[in-house]
């Protein structure tokens, strides 16, 4: 399972290193952002791909687990 740290970051840079992920063709990712535009986008991305999206409030991030 490939992490992405994409806390900081506005959009669209979240949903573009999840989008170079994913070329590395896993089944699963985590994606942690800060921030609720790039939650949103990011889980929309996802979904197009046909990854499942769960979302987990850690504090005051979000950790996107992703999954075939």
């Amino acid at each position: 399972m490939k992490t992405i740290d994409a806390r900081g970051l506005s959009c669209p840079e979240p949903v573009i290193l999840t989008r170079n992920a994913m070329t590395s063709k896993e089944k699963s990712y985590e994606i942690l952002v800060d921030n609720v535009t790039a939650k949103e986008n990011v889980s929309r991305f996802a979904s197009h791909q046909g990854y499942r999206v769960t979302v987990t409030e850690k504090d005051e991030d979000y950790l996107l687990r992703l999954e075939k």
